[in-house]
């Protein structure tokens, strides 16, 4: 994966050829030899581990609670016990959100390093879920009676537009550093926090600022969850269109020398990381670093090729966190910290790793 804006990388001659074969083949060999890389089989065994390990994660998660749901008060109580009407209602639907959101935001940070060609970037590093949070606060303060969908629409919208200012910061800023691209992209999102929180405080709606960017799935019940399932088809976009994204991180002229519209993939790209901030921040709130660890972490291990990493990533974010969440509510049972604040402590802890690993000026 590209670490620094502004300097493509070459293909590597062990997953494509020679290099500079590479160089000279025509478009439509380029195109075979991107494929045949993205082709390359991961190891499947380690992926079902990996699956299975989150399906147990997923299923000791419907099991843990203040209320009394057990397999043996599932029994007793029948289809219409409490223990049942428990699980249907809260436990299930938290589960499930916590998957898709999961998913979905490391997808996004997935997307959003390839398109910035950086790898300590993510929605919370760029402006883009503080963007986000700014336009689900004007709507509610203009149009408090709109449905949830259609306030959803409007952050999504700011956040394109949060994300596109980002993108265009970095073209007239001199980046000599990979760290300047997040360096840049936390202060545009303070600048955006900074003037969200003003107006949050003159209008006395600071605590539904604070619930929104506090990511918190102890209030997710049946009914107010589905939202999320559109994260899931960006997920879904993001798989397809991973070619594309794998020859837009090479650079602007690399991808139109391989016959492709940049233009139309760096759209693309920021239409799935806006939808997915804010669908995730409209019903969970957000979820500080996991959009930048998980696509880390399955680069060191399985590579950077996002044909093959678009399945680790969807995995792994999941994983990360119904681990969170459950280190959440059993920490200091029977109340509930957070998910962002755990996720914050694990993601800053494991961030610090990967900035101390990473040379200053790498390329």
């Amino acid at each position: 994966m590209p670490e620094l804006v502004g300097t493509p990388p070459q293909p590597s001659p062990s997953r494509g050829g020679c290099c500079i074969a590479f160089v000279q083949a025509s478009a439509a060999d380029r195109r075979r030899i991107i494929r045949e890389r993205d082709r390359f089989p991961t190891p499947l065994p380690a992926l079902i581990l990996a699956l299975a390990m989150t399906l147990i994660l997923a299923v000791s998660s419907v099991f843990v609670g203040v209320s009394d749901v057990s397999i043996t008060s599932l029994l007793t109580g029948g289809i219409d016990g409490r223990a049942m009407e428990v699980l249907l209602i809260s436990r299930v639907p938290r589960t499930l959100a916590l998957v898709l959101a999961g998913a979905s935001m490391a997808i996004a940070g997935l997307v959003m390093q390839m398109i910035v060609r950086n790898r300590f970037v993510e929605p919370s590093t760029t402006g883009t879920s503080e963007s986000a949070a700014l336009g689900f606060l004007i709507v509610t303060l203009l149009a408090p009676g709109w449905p949830l969908m259609a306030k959803m629409g409007v952050a999504a919208l700011f956040a394109l537009g949060g994300t596109a200012l980002f993108l265009r910061i970095l073209k007239v800023v001199p980046l000599r550093d990979v760290l300047m691209v997040p360096l840049v992209g936390i202060m545009l999102g303070g600048i955006i926090g900074a003037l969200t929180a003003f107006i949050a405080y003159r209008s006395n709606l600071m605590a539904s600022l604070l619930a929104w960017n506090m990511g918190d799935f102890s209030g997710v019940i049946r009914g107010r969850y589905e939202l999320l399932w559109i994260g899931l088809a960006c997920c879904v976009l993001a798989y397809i269109a991973a070619d594309r994204f794998t020859v837009a991180g090479m650079g602007k002229d690399f991808t139109t020398n391989l016959g492709l519209n940049y233009q139309r993939v760096m759209m693309l790209g920021l239409v799935i990381v806006s939808l997915v901030s804010a669908v995730v921040l409209v019903s969970v709130g957000s979820i500080p670093f996991l959009g930048l660890i998980v696509p880390n972490l399955v680069s060191l291990i399985v590579g950077d090729n996002m044909r093959r990493t678009v399945p680790w990533v969807t995995i792994g974010g999941a994983g990360m966190v119904l681990a969170c969440d459950i280190v959440g509510r059993l920490i200091r049972f029977p109340y509930e910290i957070p998910i962002a604040v755990v996720m914050g402590v694990v993601g800053s802890a494991i961030f610090l790793y990967l900035l101390l690993r990473t040379p200053r000026g790498a390329k």
